[in-house]
């Protein structure tokens, strides 16, 4: 994102400015048509008296208006356990961020559970294993190929009896293209449900801040399916990166709860709207 700006001012350097280009260039930077559009309307109002400061303003203006005023934070727990059901596709991290999110529960004084509910592949289960052991919270697995939504539940009556005041459920990692593995959650959110009519409480869906537009994809398709209340967003550690948080927030009023910023289980933290500001402005 911090290169998508300076992609802007340079525009300003020269003799003749292109609206055209600085429309592309916002697109380009993974803030999505829409919000893009926005933007453009807001400098375009302005147009007379432009100058660099007022790209800048505008653009701080529009993303501060659609992202929450306050980081987001789920750590307050209701009575009984707070469920928290982790989507995604494959390859985003999804894994690794519902142990590192328990990680950060833990961190607050809570008592955390995971459910290993990945079990069409014997490495993700083995995977939330070593991190389970690693930052010393249970974890509930089934055997390789096991119904996920019996390890859900077996992981929700554990989670009740120990009096826990988090259960994060991992799933198994699924193309949002595919309309069978999408209803499999369904039969997931059906099943923690049994227990408490209001679980899972949270459904998070994990997205690769590389990945752009696609992310955007992927959360319209799991919104649909599961009604996502958040995303972790992995991978925004880097410079160039980050857009996608205020184009899915604009589009599907969806907020980025946590952010993944690196490997460590300390790399990994609640969204704070006014950081990611001052970061990419």
């Amino acid at each position: 994102m911090a290169g998508l700006f300076k992609r802007i001012l340079n525009k300003f350097s020269r003799e003749k400015f292109d609206w055209d280009e600085l429309e592309e260039t916002l697109i380009s930077g993974d803030l999505g048509v829409q919000l893009s559009m926005q933007i453009m309307d807001v400098l375009q109002e302005k147009r007379k008296s432009i100058n660099p400061e007022d790209i800048i303003d505008a653009c701080r203006s529009e993303i501060r208006s659609i992202l929450p005023t306050d980081s987001i934070d789920i750590t307050t727990s209701e009575e009984g356990p707070k469920v928290i059901l982790v989507v995604g596709v494959n390859g985003t991290g999804k894994t690794t961020s519902s142990a590192k999110l328990a990680g950060l529960l833990k961190s607050k004084g809570h008592s955390v559970i995971l459910a290993a509910a990945d079990t069409f592949r014997a490495a993700a289960i083995e995977q939330l294993e070593i991190w389970a052991t690693r930052i010393d919270v249970p974890l509930i697995k089934g055997e390789y190929k096991t119904d996920p939504s019996s390890v859900c539940f077996d992981a929700h009556s554990a989670a009740i009896d120990a009096d826990a005041d988090f259960l994060i459920c991992d799933t198994a990692g699924r193309l949002h293209t595919r309309h069978n593995l999408m209803e499999e959650l369904k039969k997931i959110k059906r099943t923690l449900s049994k227990m408490n009519e209001n679980a899972p409480h949270e459904v998070l869906l994990v997205v690769d801040a590389t990945t752009g537009s696609n992310a955007l994809s992927q959360a319209k398709e799991f919104h649909a399916t599961t009604d996502l209340t958040g995303l972790i967003v992995t991978k925004m550690d880097g410079s160039g990166k980050g857009g996608i948080v205020a184009s899915i927030a604009n589009e599907l009023g969806i907020a980025t709860r946590f952010i993944g910023l690196g490997e460590e289980v300390s790399d990994f933290e609640t969204f704070d709207t006014e950081r990611f500001i001052n970061q990419i402005l």
